[in-house]
């Protein structure tokens, strides 16, 4: 007997691929991540579009999933009584969600969508059966990931404002 409706479906990445290689910040998957790792996590992501204002992720969550934006933009801001800082505005061919992907902790912004969107979520349970299925492309996708965060962090002061 065949289990083959277990096995991820194999998605179409390339607009998200596209997008990729179009951004041009920093921080980018593109400088990272290398080309062939692509076909191996089109197995493993979800896709999913959001309208305008749509909340992907909630401050204060615990869920870890990890989002590639393939097209549109996403505000990340941190809210408090005081009012909102925003964070960042991301858009295609950006990478969401790596802090509490790594952490294990609860989430520390918000992300809302400020257009309709598609991004491609990554869980952590698909991550972990990636990283017994292709080692090496979990190990790449780790360290790219680590690599952002890293960029992040040493540019945030570029990149807060309060509103």
């Amino acid at each position: 007997m065949s289990l083959s409706f277990l096995k991820p479906k194999k998605q179409d990445l390339s607009a998200l691929v596209a997008a990729i290689e179009a951004n041009t910040r920093d921080d980018t998957l593109k400088r990272f991540l290398p080309e062939e790792a692509w076909p191996v996590l089109a197995s493993y992501l979800i896709p999913e579009d959001v309208q305008r204002g749509h909340v992907l992720i909630s401050q204060g969550a615990l869920d870890r999933t990890l989002y590639f934006i393939e097209k549109g933009s996403l505000r990340v801001h941190y809210g408090d009584q005081a009012g909102q800082v925003h964070i960042a505005t991301l858009g295609a061919g950006a990478v969401v969600g790596e802090g509490a992907f790594f952490s294990h902790i609860e989430r520390n912004a918000t992300v809302q969508a400020l257009e309709p969107s598609r991004v491609w979520g990554l869980t952590p349970d698909r991550f972990d059966r990636m990283s017994k299925e292709h080692t090496a492309v979990a190990l790449s996708l780790a360290m790219t990931l680590g690599a952002i965060l890293s960029t992040r962090m040493l540019d945030i002061s570029k990149r807060v404002a309060v509103s």
